[in-house]
């Protein structure tokens, strides 16, 4: 029974090797992909938030904070996809999310704990709605810290300019 558990775990093993991160960057490629299509698609709604930015981005005009945020759903999780630059671009994508949550899903007002964590929500209850938003940070933190798996271009890439 023990030689069966440990032949499956090191299939799983080595399949995890190549493919463990691939769920994290497909999930979080459609999510901001998908917010990066309603920025193309709509109208600058960051003039109503530009001064809850944190700094820099509160004194960049928000006309530019909307491209930066646009481009960067746009690009960076395509990046994601391929496995191309993943590092950086779950920074980049890392950043979108703190300034986001900053300057829409944080509440507007608390006074204790009790209070904040009424807005790990996901919907505005009058109390914010910062769960979903920290789900990505906490979902981009391994491929920041550990990069594309060996199912990447990064990984090819790296073993071509290895030799």
């Amino acid at each position: 029974m023990n030689i069966l558990i440990n032949r499956t775990f090191s299939q799983v093993d080595r399949i995890g090797l190549w493919g463990a991160d691939l769920p994290l960057r497909l999930f979080l490629a459609w999510e901001f992909f998908e917010s990066g299509l309603e920025k193309l698609n709509g109208a600058n709604w960051f003039v109503d938030l530009q001064g809850r930015f944190p700094f820099p981005f509160n004194v960049l005009p928000a006309e530019l904070n909307w491209q930066l945020s646009l481009w960067a759903e746009l690009i960076c999780p395509l990046l994601l996809l391929l496995g191309l630059g993943t590092r950086l671009a779950s920074a980049v994508l890392m950043v979108v999310t703190v300034v986001a949550i900053a300057a829409v899903h944080w509440p507007s007002h608390w006074g204790s704990l009790a209070e904040l964590a009424r807005g790990y929500a996901i919907t505005d209850k009058g109390f914010g709605n910062y769960k979903l938003p920290l789900i990505y940070l906490v979902a981009l933190l391994p491929l920041l810290l550990k990069g594309a798996g060996r199912l990447s271009l990064d990984h090819l890439l790296r073993r071509r300019f290895a030799r």
